[in-house]
């Protein structure tokens, strides 16, 4: 015993070591797999290899993913059950929307696969969640045609709402992610507010990014706009009106700092953006190619030198520096000439000499540069990195020593592309970068929002030249201008324009008005919706948005049924929003009387006309249950019979009762109340054509097909194990009784115990769960109220509570620990003639299984004695007999109550068997497997606690009773320390010290350091 720690402890050194050693491997096999994968990625195609960012960027679609998607977007969980509902209706079956619940629609998706594609789809449409093809291998052809029923479809996916990010990320659509509207009024005069229902808060739904060919952002001349929470998702008017423009928008950068993110793009080589004219003006370092014909001919490579003069041959040295280019070619022709006669020259400059200048002020790398001699003060601003955020754009100043060359307005080159910094560098030459002059903010519908720095301009008609211009989006009537009164304050104007299409009279007003510095100008745009339109949506070919204009009438939108989709109700309605505040009502009219011309109706601006569909408006539907393929409601066509139903559902079952069926009609007595009638149908001579036996079916009719009598009892079977002489599975019939199954399984054998024989049923099985869980809620809700007296301390209540705590926690662990043995209390004996068909012999059941053990040797005794252990059995003795063996109760036991766990299940308390006048319990003789158990001593507490505890503890006590007449002695003293303290391989209470393999601690031995059988 003292060796086998060690031994274990190197048996876990090795299992370690061997774990590292595997997880080594398998490392060095991913990195040579990884290294595999990249040398392939690198000889993927280019054109190819683009692909990759964008399949990253999709997002494959789970079931959990799509139902966390529902959940917090109310608008696309009401889209789903339209399109789910609707799809039902293409396929025969007529569902009822107050049946789509919430619930059920996430059962679908988990479990169908043609609803996943479905929901899919309706995600898809809204371009927000894209699914992955190189995981999900859903095709375009599997995803389902627009949903039909979806009235408000046209208006969320147009390009306005779908590019608009800024109504998905603004807090106030958040808050419309808790809000849930069902259904929409279409009986009442007024549509009344929808009632909102809570959801799970799951987080704002993530955004998915765009793959690179996702449609282009949105156009400049749609204000961008935050979509206000509508009462009323159904109504594409009011989705309309339901936008608000944001006040603030993304703040203004300053205009022109992005021309010198990139610099000149060459650093590596000197810049030469401009040709070496004869103009060009010669100095020390510059490098000449002379090519001579003539009387000779000959190619001279020169540089000029210092003193800025070149050699010639045989005529010397000529000065050239501080001439042209073209005056050095006359100097040296005349040189050259008074040498050699009938000599032509050209001179061409072959390297441009560097000259040293000076970057300083406000820019972000200040200090001297080496440039090329045909830089302009431009470049030499591009290499400096530009002027700071502080550095002034248009009073670029260029200095040599003390005189002012030219003040450059880089203004000029990126509004207008013209270059004004033709004078070129000289050594010496500074640029200086003085700090910013006057700026006004340009905000809202410019073409240019951005920070603009003023030179010459005063009004705001150039600022906004500068700008771009106005938008055609924006409004002349909402000009808002923040200005700062110079160290003073912060003060508001505005300036409204009359409407009038005279731009010159625009101009001229826009001229009058002054800018200052600091002035931040704000262009509102224009109402973010139309107010000349009219809506068509529902049960229609062509649903959306129409012009509306005086006098317009229903009959214009809908000339005839070829605008309509199959089956539409007479039954339609106008949505009106009633100026001033546009308050929805609904005006109801008959769709057959508009088509034939009798009750024209003319539009209102924003009203919304919605068509219905036959089967939305109060349809007609019948309903099929039992044995059929497809049960469920269905619309009720014309002439339908009960023959044509069970067709629509597929055809009966194997299961179905075919001979006749059930058919339950309601009928309306006087208005008042409805009265059922039932009736029975000939189905199997209705659907051979006999149409004497078929019955017409009216609205809200009922057929139910039986199901065969017995049909769930076929393949019904139980299980024999031990003691028998055929065990193994076993086919029964309706109303099989024990003692024929054991008749046929041969009989007992000569060994086996059948007083203690083990019947487990399944609904046993769940109602011992169902009584466990309650009772475990009972002991967990049940207060234990704790009385103390008035002379105890605190320490001693205290520390009563706290063994009260540590008891509550015992109980319900033993509790849940204990496997559910579903045991039927059976009493059997080995002579089968002697109970047959008595009340013992009981009727069997499907899924039964029964155990008939061999005749066990021992009784068991457990519980707060100071030996719990099994106890060889000796005939004729009694319980107090058994006690005094196992050492007796300890300070800890209940011994009044005491019971007695007999082999067959039953249980003896001490009102038991034995007699008060006789010793009690204590006297019970008992047998051959039987089971003594001491319960453990209540701790405090108020009697309902007691009771609840006591209990609690006779029911984990009973499993180990359904162990003993089946298992072994060591599987008992095993089964005996779970119920007494903890579970095998957990922590062992305090003070008790284990003692062998089985994890057994001293008090499941009585102390002793052996096991005792």
């Amino acid at each position: 015993m003292k060796r086998r720690p060690g031994l274990r402890n190197r048996l876990e050194t090795v299992a370690v070591l061997f774990v590292l050693v595997c997880a080594t491997h398998a490392l060095a096999q991913i990195g040579t797999d990884t290294t595999r994968n990249i040398d392939r990625s690198q000889a993927i195609d280019q054109s190819e290899s683009r692909t990759e960012p964008e399949a990253g960027a999709l997002v494959s679609l789970s079931a959990d993913k799509m139902i966390s998607l529902l959940r917090d977007d109310p608008e696309l969980l009401l889209e789903v059950k339209n399109a789910v509902i609707a799809k039902s209706y293409e396929q025969g079956t007529l569902m009822d929307p107050q049946d789509l619940t919430d619930e059920a629609l996430y059962r679908l998706i988990r479990e169908d696969a043609r609803i996943r594609t479905l929901t899919r789809g309706e995600i898809e449409k809204r371009n927000d969640i894209f699914a992955n093809p190189a995981t999900d291998q859903t095709t375009k052809d599997e995803l389902t045609e627009p949903d039909r029923y979806n009235n408000d479809r046209p208006y969320r996916d147009n390009e306005q709402y779908r590019d608009n990010e800024q109504y998905r990320d603004n807090e106030q659509y958040k808050d419309q992610q808790e809000r849930r509207s069902s259904g929409d009024s279409r009986r009442e005069s007024r549509v009344p507010e929808q009632p909102e229902t809570d959801q799970p808060k799951l987080g704002r739904r993530s955004q998915a990014k765009r793959p690179q060919n996702s449609p282009p952002p949105q156009d400049q001349n749609r204000p961008a706009t935050n979509r206000q929470p509508n009462p009323y998702p159904g109504l594409p008017s009011l989705q309309d009106l339901y936008r608000q423009i944001p006040s603030q928008g993304a703040t203004p950068k300053r205009f022109g700092m992005d021309i010198f993110l990139n610099g000149t793009g060459n650093f590596d080589s000197l810049p030469m953006d401009l040709p070496a004219g004869p103009d060009y003006l010669l100095g020390p370092g510059d490098g000449l190619n002379i090519n001579i014909w003539g009387s000779i001919s000959q190619r001279l490579a020169v540089t000029v030198d210092r003193g800025g003069r070149i050699a010639l041959p045989e005529s010397g040295a000529v000065v050239v520096a501080g001439h042209t280019l073209a005056d050095a070619q006359e100097m040296v022709q005349e040189a050259l000439s008074r040498q050699f006669k009938k000599v032509r020259i050209d001179v061409s400059l072959t390297r441009l000499r560097t000259v040293r200048i000076y970057v300083v002020g406000d820019v972000k790398r200040p200090g001297a540069y080496d440039i090329s001699s045909l830089s302009t003060p431009l470049n030499a601003l591009y290499i400096a990195g530009g002027p700071t955020d502080q550095g002034s754009l248009r009073m670029v100043r260029h200095y040599r020593g003390k005189q002012l060359v030219r003040e450059v307005d880089l203004y000029d080159l990126m509004l207008r592309g013209i270059r004004s910094d033709v004078e070129r560098m000289e050594p010496g030459d500074t640029i200086l970068v003085p700090p910013v002059g006057a700026q006004v903010t340009v905000a809202g519908m410019v073409r240019r929002p951005a920070i603009y720095e003023l030179r010459n301009e005063k009004e705001l008609s150039a600022v906004l030249e500068l700008a771009g211009g106005m938008l055609v989006s924006a409004t002349l009537r909402q000009i808002n201008v923040e200005r700062i009164e110079v160290h003073q304050k912060r003060i508001m104007l505005s300036l409204s324009l009359p409407p009038s299409d005279d731009a010159d009279a625009i101009n001229k007003q826009l001229g009058s008005f002054a800018i200052q510095d600091g002035d931040r100008v704000t262009i509102s745009p224009i109402l973010p919706y139309s107010d000349k339109t009219v809506y068509l949506q529902g049960h229609v070919f062509r649903p959306g948005k129409y012009p509306y204009r005086e006098g317009i009438q229903i009959s214009e939108l809908i000339r005839s049924y070829q605008d309509l989709l199959p089956e539409p109700a007479q039954h339609a309605e106008i949505v009106r929003l009633a100026p001033p505040d546009y308050r929805p009502t609904v005006i109801e009219f008959n769709l057959g009387d508009i088509l034939d011309g009798d009750d024209p109706i003319e539009l209102q601006p924003f009203d919304t006309i919605r068509i219905f569909g036959r089967y939305e408006v109060d349809p007609p539907k019948v309903s099929i249950y039992g044995e059929v393929l497809r049960p469920g409601k269905y619309p009720l066509t014309h002439g339908m019979t009960a023959a044509g139903l069970v067709r629509m559902a597929g055809g009966f079952k194997r299961s179905a009762f075919t001979h006749e069926a059930d058919i339950t009609s309601y009928v309306v007595q006087n208005g008042q109340k409805v009265v059922a009638k039932h009736e029975t149908v000939e189905i199997a001579k209705a659907l051979t054509g006999d149409a004497a036996a078929d019955i017409a079916l009216k609205p809200n009719d009922v057929l139910t097909v039986h199901e065969l009598a017995g049909w769930s009892d076929i393949g019904a079977s139980i299980t024999i194990k031990g003691e028998v002489q055929y065990p193994g599975t076993y086919g029964i019939e309706e109303g099989e009784k024990l003692s024929t199954l054991l008749k046929r399984a041969g009989g007992f054998r000569s060994t086996a115990y059948p007083e203690g024989a083990v019947l487990e049923r399944v609904q046993v099985r769940e109602l011992e769960e169902r009584s466990r869980t309650e009772l475990i809620r009972r002991i967990e809700t049940a207060g234990r109220g704790a009385k103390f007296s008035p002379s105890s301390s605190g320490s001693d209540q205290a520390a009563m509570i706290q063994a009260m705590a540590q008891q509550e926690e015992h109980v319900v662990t033993a509790l849940r620990n204990q496997p559910l043995a579903g045991r039927l209390v059976i009493n059997i004996s080995g002579d089968i003639e002697r109970w047959q068909n008595t009340l013992n012999d009981i009727e069997l059941r499907k899924g039964d299984v029964l155990v008939v053990p061999k005749k066990p040797s021992f009784v068991l005794v457990a519980g707060q004695v100071f030996n719990p252990s099994a106890l060889t059995y000796s005939a004729g003795k009694n319980a107090s007999w058994y006690l005094r063996q196992a050492g007796g109760p300890t300070d800890l036991a209940n011994k009044k109550e005491l019971y007695i766990i007999r082999a067959n299940g039953s249980v003896i308390g001490r009102a038991g068997s034995g007699s008060w006048w006789t010793g009690g319990i204590l006297n019970t003789t008992m047998r051959p497997g039987d089971s003594i158990v001491v319960p453990e001593r209540i701790v405090g507490g108020s009697n309902v606690w007691k009771n609840v505890l006591s209990t609690a503890q006779i029911t984990s006590n009973l499993a180990i009773a359904a162990k003993v007449s089946i298992e072994t002695p060591q599987d008992i003293l095993l089964a005996v320390h779970v119920a007494t303290h903890k579970a095998p391989g957990r922590s062992t209470p305090p003070g008790k010290q284990l003692l062998d393999p089985y994890g057994l601690c001293a008090d499941c031995y009585g102390g002793k350091s052996s096991r005792t059988e």
